[in-house]
């Protein structure tokens, strides 16, 4: 099997040394959290806010942000590794794409073997395409497959930070807490940042966002910081149904404005945890 690219070929450096662009792989240790929907919510945030944004599908085996959004691309990753298209061709816009305000989408495919077996060489030469892709961007989401299989670290590792996704569920948090150990011994100069998703509200939020960051500074020595809460919402549920991005339909309801922040806290570097949500919860 051979990937098309038109850049670089090499194996992936941190994201930091290479251009100000940003890649934010989007994880989490368990499936079932809503990793894919937060992912497709902050891309729609972030064009929303002007940002160029790309999101990629990086589960290799069981991609469905297409199913998310409700396209059908002409081409996806599939095409690109089988060599029939170059990688930046398979970019299918979304809401009218980068030029018209919404985002792009490098899509995979759901049950290919060929991705889901992708060989290591090949892994390494896909996260260093999305390095280069990186460049037109302001933002590249990776919107990875659940847990810590050695392809998902090695596309892991292209990023400059880690949103780990995690709800109160003690599975749930259990795996978040192996995924960030797991990506601090692989891929030292990945951030990992913990977003709490599907929260009963934003004091219950708050506390499992301490209880893994209790664990990590006990056990790793560092405090992930916290790059948001979304409380739970009918209206995600209803999104997905529809097969219609939330931000597109219902921008004003409470997961959209959760997601709003995550992005707008991503912009700013997540240096610190979202000071907005400090203030309305003293």
């Amino acid at each position: 099997m051979s990937i098309g690219f038109r850049r670089s070929r090499d194996e992936p450096t941190p994201r930091s040394r290479v251009n100000p662009a940003s890649i934010i792989a989007i994880a989490s240790g368990k499936g079932g959290v809503g990793k894919t929907f937060l992912s497709t919510a902050i891309a729609g945030a972030l064009a929303r806010a002007g940002r160029r944004t790309l999101l990629v599908d990086g589960d290799l085996g069981l991609a469905n942000v297409d199913v998310h959004l409700g396209i059908a691309p002409e081409t996806d990753l599939a095409a690109v590794i089988a060599g029939w298209v170059d990688l930046e061709d398979a970019v299918t816009p979304v809401s009218g794409g980068v030029a018209n305000g919404g985002f792009d989408v490098l899509p995979g495919r759901s049950g290919s073997g060929a991705l889901a077996e992708l060989p290591n060489e090949e892994v390494a030469r896909l996260a260093a395409g999305l390095t280069a892709l990186a460049l037109q961007y302001d933002h590249v989401l990776l919107d990875l497959a659940a847990g810590i299989e050695a392809n998902v670290m090695r596309l892991a590792r292209a990023a400059d930070r880690a949103l780990v996704v995690v709800t109160d569920d003690p599975a749930s948090m259990t795996d978040a807490y192996a995924f960030i150990k797991v990506l601090r011994g692989y891929a030292p100069s990945v951030q990992p940042v913990v977003a709490i998703n599907q929260a009963d509200n934003r004091q219950r939020g708050r506390q499992t966002y301490e209880a893994i960051a209790k664990a990590c500074q006990t056990f790793l020595g560092f405090r992930p910081p916290l790059g948001g809460i979304v409380t739970r919402d009918n209206k995600v549920r209803e999104s997905l149904r529809s097969q219609t991005p939330i931000m597109e339909k219902w921008p004003t309801t409470q997961a959209a404005l959760d997601a709003t922040q995550i992005a707008e806290s991503l912009i700013r570097g997540w240096e610190a945890p979202i000071q907005r949500e400090e203030r309305s919860h003293a």
